[in-house]
């Protein structure tokens, strides 16, 4: 069995690839894939993921986890979304680092399923709207100590993922920037499915219509609905321009309200982010879907 994780992070996802999941059901089903969204991660992944000081005891939850994976001649990968696999945002900043519990987590379920191949699957996000976001949501005393015990201006997404990579050496990881994300819906959703890339999607342009004006979305869907053969490169030219051309302000552009977050701290993140994402696109083991 192929098991695929979808951990988030938080503010990437929305219940979008639950939602995607559900529109393309046949197709998936008819590839021999099943998913399970945030409820399945409470009731059956949490109680076990809490108790990380028991990592070699064999507990009957484990064997649960084990057992809701389907069964039969066609079951081929079982998809699994919640965006607190590797943390819930309550956590997601501690000891001054980013998911700084990823790393045993995904060591966890890469013990739970060794008989099988595992694939982590985790949209990033610049940190310099990412952490705003997150202080924001904290309780505010959690968020005052965190800010006068942390530099946040080291925060990056490499050290999380090279725990993972240490930790648990086995679990093949994806990511991909959520600023890329109306751009590589498709690709995602099929990549997280385990589809061939050519196969056609119910909702593939959803995301990036949302953010167009009338005439972008007229245009867009003029061209995805073209049924003139277009060199992939080509489209997604084309599909870059649209945007330009016509995205909504108001739909990509983000009030930050944490005091003193400022647009030349988040111009400065969005830069090393960028070299971050190279970096992270060199380790083994690891792939950055791109546009």
């Amino acid at each position: 069995m192929q098991v695929a994780i979808h951990a988030g992070v938080a503010f990437t996802d929305e219940g979008r690839v639950l939602n995607s999941l559900k529109k393309n059901s046949d197709i998936l089903a008819a590839n021999g894939a099943s998913f399970f969204g945030p409820r399945r991660f409470k009731t059956s992944f949490k109680p076990v993921l809490d108790e990380l000081k028991s990592e070699d005891a064999e507990t009957a939850a484990r064997q649960y986890l084990r057992d809701i994976l389907p069964t039969g001649p066609r079951a081929r990968r079982t998809i699994f979304t919640s965006q607190d696999f590797a943390a819930e945002p309550a956590f997601a900043l501690q000891e001054g680092l980013l998911y700084p519990l990823a790393g045993r987590r995904m060591a966890m379920l890469e013990q739970i399923y060794h008989e099988h191949e595992i694939e982590l699957f985790i949209g990033l996000r610049s940190p310099g709207s990412f952490i705003p976001k997150l202080l924001m949501a904290l309780p505010e005393q959690t968020r005052t100590e965190i800010m006068q015990t942390t530099d946040l201006s080291c925060l990056s997404w490499i050290g999380m993922v090279e725990d993972i990579r240490e930790l648990a050496p086995g679990i093949q990881i994806t990511l991909w920037s959520n600023e890329d994300t109306p751009f590589i819906w498709g690709d995602i959703i099929r990549a997280l499915a385990g589809l061939e890339e050519d196969t056609a999607l119910v909702d593939e342009h959803d995301l990036l219509l949302s953010l167009l004006d009338d005439a972008g979305r007229n245009k867009l869907q003029e061209l995805t609905n073209s049924h003139a053969p277009q060199a992939k490169d080509r489209i997604k030219d084309d599909i870059a321009r649209i945007f330009e051309d016509h995205a909504r302000p108001e739909k990509i552009e983000e009030e930050l309200e944490l005091p003193g977050w400022n647009t030349e701290i988040v111009d400065a993140f969005s830069e090393l982010y960028e070299q971050d994402l190279d970096r992270l696109g060199e380790i083994p083991g690891v792939r950055v879907l791109t546009p």
